[in-house]
């Protein structure tokens, strides 16, 4: 059996794994990507990626090409429950604004159905040289001291190889192979409701009442399910629940029932339709975080790592920022820039956010179920928040950000903090303004309040340490202008101050006011606590 070697092997070729291939790619790793199925998914899935997983895009190049490929129903904006679609809503879910989201940074919310985006994200990793190996089999992984080995099929061919790894990510979805191989435990509520699609065309425009839907959640005598757009015009996918407690099953599911239970879920019961296919295996929805999201040489991302109920259009995004705070990551212990333990940041950043995510998801599930919108109302963190706001507990940032505070904070008025997003502002340079958020993806950034010229010397701890790291002044005397004059209080330094942001947009480090001492030593200092060098 022949055996090749690679730096980083990804199993599974969703929206996590092919998003890994990319960003791996961006910041200069070699990857082979498996995945079991022959191409990528037929079905719209995931819908909608939020404006921050968009920056990310944004940041690797591919902002364009994910916005060209977005879906015909990128207007739509209403998210309702309702007994039938043609009956009165039950509740209408709150949506941000274009004008809310447009303060906080420069991307915009698309909504792209995932059988349209994993087009997008192989195409790309095609292009910048990603191995990927469509219609493979994981089938066994040994871990040693200094890597992984692999034992992969092709399974069109049947032909094993052995592929040695440095490090493996596990983005192989919610029954992840690689995660019950290493004994890694879930716990959540499990499953929720088991399910099954099919695809329809109607004319629901009377029933629909000039709403422009991004879902409707129907909740009925006869039928629990979601009816969901594909062209705002006569093509409809609809997700219906069954109970197999009750001994019910995916085989009830005949074309008959089919065309009952959609005019069931719109209210119409004569409703002219066709039954496209019934082409969707059962599946469920659950609610799930893994125990762990690292160990030893593997690391979990993905559903592999957390899965949740489809409301609130968090569970895609999630796991592409899992991808993009590895990515870095794997790349500097990888150029042994950084020290091993650095991965360990991992899950302690990125396992409470999917903790909370979770959380979030399954109060507006119980929504969706029935519950009234006033009993979870309180509890309920609104999407922008969601999408901006979180603050890692702990991980890979030193100061004042370490273990303090919620894990989320108003977008809006953003702290600035260690182990927050690094704030959106509007600076402008030579070429015009453009967001703060744009000077990330290079490297280590380190951004000052005024002048840089008393910072300047951060750079030869950048060199001393083999990193690329850009000292960069906004406001009076800077690099930058300040258009807004907002740079100070959304960062939370006061002039001559300076705030150390990562490779993927997150404030590692920060000092409220001009330098004292030596420069380059403090900035080591820090660098080498975060890079788990010390």
């Amino acid at each position: 059996m022949s055996q090749e070697n690679v730096p980083v092997l990804i199993v599974g070729g969703g929206l996590t794994g092919l998003s890994a291939a990319v960003f791996l790619a961006h910041h200069g790793v070699r990857a082979t990507l498996v995945e079991r199925h022959p191409g990528t998914s037929t079905h719209p899935k995931a819908r909608a990626i939020n404006p921050r997983t968009m920056e990310l895009y944004r940041a690797v190049g591919m902002e364009e090409r994910v916005t060209a490929g977005r879906s015909p129903i990128s207007g739509n904006t209403d998210l309702v429950h309702v007994e039938t679609l043609a009956g009165a809503e039950r509740v209408r879910m709150p949506n941000a604004s274009v004008e809310d989201i447009s303060r906080i940074s420069p991307a915009r919310w698309t909504l792209i159905d995932q059988n349209q985006l994993e087009p997008i994200l192989r195409a790309r990793a095609e292009e910048v040289g990603v191995d990927l190996r469509f219609h493979t089999r994981l089938d066994a992984v040994t871990e040693s001291a200094d890597g992984v080995t692999a034992t992969l099929t092709d399974v069109g061919t049947g032909e094993s190889t052995e592929l040695r790894a440095a490090y493996v990510i596990a983005a192989d979805g919610s029954r992840s192979p690689v995660r019950d191989l290493l004994s890694i435990g879930s716990h959540g509520r499990g499953t929720l409701t088991n399910l099954v699609s099919f695809f329809f065309d109607a004319d629901l425009e009377e029933p629909l009442r000039g709403r422009k839907i991004i879902a409707a959640y129907v909740n009925n005598p006869e039928v629990r399910g979601t009816i969901i757009p594909l062209d705002n015009d006569r093509k409809w996918v609809i997700n219906v629940s069954f109970f197999p407690d009750k001994g019910q099953s995916a085989e009830d599911f005949t074309p008959e029932r089919c065309v009952e239970l959609v005019r069931a879920a719109v209210g119409v019961p004569d409703l002219e339709l066709t039954l496209d296919s019934v082409d969707m295996p059962a599946w469920d929805i659950s609610a799930r975080v893994a125990d762990t999201f690292a160990r030893g040489r593997f690391l979990v991302a993905g559903d592999a790592a957390h899965v949740m109920p489809p409301t609130g259009a968090f569970g895609a995004s999630t796991g592409i920022q899992d991808a993009y705070n590895l990515a870095w990551k794997l790349a500097l212990v990888l150029a042994d820039k950084a020290g091993p333990e650095l991965l360990a940041s991992y899950d302690a950043e990125r396992r409470p956010v999917a903790e909370e995510t979770v959380r979030q998801a399954m109060l507006r599930f119980a929504v969706r179920e029935g519950k009234q919108f006033q009993d979870v109302a309180k509890d309920l963190v609104d999407e922008m928040t969601m999408t901006f706001g979180y603050v890692y507990p702990a991980g890979a940032f030193t100061g004042e950000g370490a273990g303090a505070g919620n894990i989320t904070e108003e977008p809006d008025k953003p702290s600035g903090r260690p182990g927050a997003r690094a704030p959106h502002v509007v600076i402008e340079g030579a070429h015009g303004p453009f967001s703060a958020v744009d000077l990330f993806p290079v490297g280590f950034t380190l951004l000052t309040a005024g002048a840089s010229v008393p910072w300047a010397a951060a750079a030869d701890a950048g060199r001393e340490l083999g990193l690329v790291l850009q000292v960069r002044g906004v406001g009076a005397g800077g690099d930058y202008a300040d258009t807004e004059g907002t740079f100070t209080e959304r960062y939370g330094v006061a002039d001559g101050g300076a705030v150390l942001v990562r490779p993927d947009g997150v404030v590692a480090w920060r000092a409220g006011s001009a330098p004292e001492g030596d420069v380059a030593a403090t900035v080591t200092g820090v660098l080498r606590r975060i890079l788990a060098l010390d």
